[in-house]
């Protein structure tokens, strides 16, 4: 496994909950997941309108994306967040913290107009080393 250091630079905030930088080293793998959704077995919506169980469900598909490329959440080095609405920032916080505990790399929640079909309030890619 890859040493991931987090830290942040003299007199930059660091917040409670996310690593401003990550350092890694001696990593031999990278993998790029593109942006997990809330897809059904048909590839529609699982969810329409519930952005908790969306938010469950996209970082759900991203810790599998991650594992079957042989690597856990404790890999991840970059996540980026696309929500439709920031109000629901204070809901995905929380849930969130269920799959990368209190502090987690570096991250960047981005609000947008729209997403890949309207039914999506969620997206969210990452990069992990291995």
């Amino acid at each position: 496994m890859p040493k991931l250091s987090p830290y942040a630079a003299p007199g930059v905030y660091d917040p409670p909950i996310y690593a401003q930088a990550l350092k890694v080293e001696d990593a031999r793998t990278l993998l790029f997941i593109a942006g997990q959704v809330d897809y059904d077995a048909n590839g529609s919506c699982a969810h329409p309108g519930d952005f908790k169980a969306q938010a469950h469900a996209a970082l759900a598909a991203l810790k599998a994306q991650i594992e079957a490329g042989g690597g856990s959440l404790a890999n991840v080095v970059k996540v980026t967040t696309y929500v439709t609405d920031m109000r629901y920032r204070a809901d995905y916080g929380p849930i969130r913290g269920e799959f990368f505990g209190p502090k987690m790399p570096p991250h960047t929640l981005i609000g947008v107009a729209s997403l890949a079909a309207p039914e999506f309030l969620i997206e969210i890619e990452a990069i992990a080393a291995l």
